[in-house]
């Protein structure tokens, strides 16, 4: 009987084939995009939750009253100083600038504004307390009329 069955049984080589594709090369490429693709969008989580947490920490810092007064207080004396500034350029009394004659006022945020009326132009920067230039513009004098 055992020679009956024999010759109906067959045997294979025996193979093993890893089921990763970082062993066996099949599928490696999209492996590795895929590898990749996943660290880049966990960095990716990571920077953004930082950011999240730093604008929460700046929205919580505008919403304190202590910052809403120290810029309502800011924009007061800017618009303050502004008035004063339009009232002595475009002034008709003797408070009026000189042509070509620079002035200056500094803001008690250390703000240092300078202005002067040449050629029918007025000419103002600003700069920070350490003297570096924030910003330089000129506008024309005309009847600002309306």
């Amino acid at each position: 009987m055992l020679l009956a069955i024999s010759p109906i049984a067959k045997s294979s080589e025996l193979e093993y084939r890893f089921s990763s594709p970082a062993f066996n090369g099949n599928g490696y490429s999209s492996h590795v995009l895929t590898i990749e693709q996943l660290q880049t969008n966990r960095k990716k989580d990571v920077e953004d939750d930082i950011q999240a947490e730093e604008d929460k920490a700046l929205r919580d810092l505008k919403a304190t009253n202590s910052y809403k007064f120290r810029n309502n207080l800011e924009s007061r004396i800017y618009a303050t100083l502004s008035k004063n500034i339009a009232d002595q350029l475009f002034g008709e009394d003797d408070l009026s600038t000189v042509d070509g004659e620079w002035y200056s006022a500094e803001t008690p945020f250390g703000d240092n504004v300078s202005w002067k009326r040449e050629d029918n132009r007025i000419y103002i920067t600003v700069s920070d307390s350490n003297g570096d230039l924030v910003s330089e513009f000129d506008v024309p004098i005309g009847d600002f009329a309306f």
